[in-house]
């Protein structure tokens, strides 16, 4: 893996302070000399000839971050910038750093008023007010470098903005023409028209397929397909069935909406990563740990499944629960087990549950620590406010399946042990040998980290492999639809 994906992914961030004990001092101490004057208003400044034109360059293409083509567009502005009327020039330029200042906001934290976000999307962007930020960058000569600064600086936003720049030119160009529906093509297949359609939609996007009026499945086809399949995230099985047959027919806008949903969450981001942190990727349930900002371990996860979805959030790990029992939440202990129950009298007792009163005639379900435990033997815990964390699973049955949306929210890992080991590894109570006797006698046990980790859970349904080429996935919770609505119901005039 090229080392400009090592950096590609979510987290940290960190907030400024200001020291309330000194502010209170200040008050009770006045400075003997008069404090610095406050910076201009923005609009006060008066901007050179080439500080003009660098910034009508700058928003000029600011539909390459995938903002509308006319959002912050600075033609109407160009006689008015150049007129021989002083007072006209510094209106004009007044209206530019406007729209300089609402261009900087928006790539930087994006488009969406905090009540804009859903519940689930607990990743947020750090308030940021560009007014402070320009004034001193057109003082010190150095608008370029602060406009530079200002989209998120991860090799992961820039390349999605040649993949924008790539589909919309697909766009302008007709899109694809979607394949007939009809039974599976398979290799080998001859004579069905369908497979000169397959060739010509590949070769949209894949400039290795010729595209072609022969009809025949054969072996460079079958290879075109199966990276297709791998692009999408499904099993490159080589066959055209419904699901390959739904992702080569998604529209090609339906692909730009996507870049532009994944580039908008990008700017949710903070602008620094912690060099070490897990990241799970709800949308493609893969889950990789960093080291020094390098992936050392990656593994299939399960994550939440439609209407059970597993939040985007960051946190902390900080600790460990080795052979934990699973206390039951109250909605999946009335709406699932109790059920079985009652239909299967004993099935609590043969699946290791336990009724515990909670006082007042109220009780709770918990399942006792062991080979039948939900959550396996190790329980990974972050401080969050949706309740979910990562874990074992004694289900391993999902993991080989290419769809892993199945649980109810939390993340189950394909390789948790060797995970917890690696966790502890810098905590001397916790080395391999002792993880291993731990979790052998079965008793319950939390193991505190000497080095909490930082944890990403992620919705990335677009972005592009060092090979250069788009890698989409399903949106199975459908929240690219819903920020792509809530982007253009956000712009002004829309609605």
């Amino acid at each position: 893996m090229k080392s400009w994906t090592k950096r590609d992914a979510l987290l940290g961030g960190a907030l400024s302070f200001f020291s309330l004990s000194s502010a209170a001092a200040q008050i009770q101490n006045p400075p003997l000399v008069p404090a610095p004057p406050a910076p201009p208003p923005p609009t006060s400044v008066v901007l050179r000839d080439d500080q003009v034109d660098l910034l009508v360059r700058t928003l000029g293409r600011a539909y390459t971050h995938g903002f509308e083509v006319n959002a912050f567009a600075p033609d109407a502005l160009a006689p008015l910038l150049g007129a021989r009327d002083a007072l006209t020039r510094q209106g004009a330029q007044a209206q530019l750093i406007g729209l300089t200042l609402r261009y900087a906001k928006a790539v930087r934290t994006g488009r969406l008023a905090p009540d804009a976000f859903l519940s689930n999307w607990g990743l947020r962007p750090l308030p940021y007010d560009p007014g402070p930020d320009f004034v001193r960058a057109a003082a010190q000569d150095r608008l370029g470098p602060w406009l530079d600064s200002l989209p998120p600086p991860y090799t992961g936003y820039q390349t999605l903005r040649k993949g924008l720049a790539t589909y919309r030119d697909i766009a302008a160009k007709g899109g694809w023409k979607p394949i007939a529906a009809g039974e599976a093509l398979k290799p080998g297949a001859t004579g069905d028209p369908r497979i000169a359609a397959l060739r010509a939609r590949l070769a949209v996007e894949d400039a290795t397929v010729a595209a072609g009026q022969a009809l025949v499945f054969d072996l460079p086809l079958q290879q075109a397909l199966m990276r297709a399949q791998k692009r999408f995230g499904l099993n490159p099985d080589a066959s055209l069935g419904p699901a390959t047959l739904a992702a080569l027919n998604a529209p090609v806008q339906r692909r730009i909406d996507q870049i532009l949903a994944n580039m908008e969450r990008w700017r949710w981001l903070p602008q620094q990563l912690p060099a070490d942190r897990i990241q799970v990727n709800i949308a493609a349930a893969v889950m990789s740990v960093f080291h020094d900002d390098a992936p050392n371990l990656t593994m299939r996860a399960v994550t939440g499944r439609p209407g059970d979805e597993t939040p985007m959030l960051s946190s902390v790990i900080h600790s460990i629960v080795l052979n934990p029992p699973w206390n039951v939440p109250s909605s999946i202990a009335a709406k699932e087990l109790w059920p079985k129950e009652r239909a299967n009298p004993g099935y609590f007792a043969r699946n290791d549950f336990i009724v515990i009163s909670t006082g007042g005639g109220t009780s709770r379900l918990q399942q006792k620590a062991g080979p039948k435990a939900a959550l396996g033997l190790v329980k990974f815990d972050f401080d969050n406010p949706y309740g979910v964390y990562l874990h074992d699973t004694p289900s391993r049955s999902k993991f080989e399946s290419f769809s892993r949306l199945a649980s109810h929210g939390c993340v189950r890992l394909e390789k948790p042990i060797p995970l917890a080991k690696q966790l502890l590894a810098t905590s001397p109570d916790w080395p391999p040998d002792v993880v291993d006797a731990t979790l052998a006698k079965g008793k319950t046990v939390r193991a505190q980290l000497a080095q909490p980790m930082a944890v990403f859970l992620l919705y990335w349904t677009a972005y592009m492999t060092p090979d250069g080429q788009m890698n989409f996935r399903d949106d199975p919770y459908g929240w690219d639809t819903v920020l792509v609505q809530r982007i253009a119901a956000s712009v002004p005039g829309s609605a």
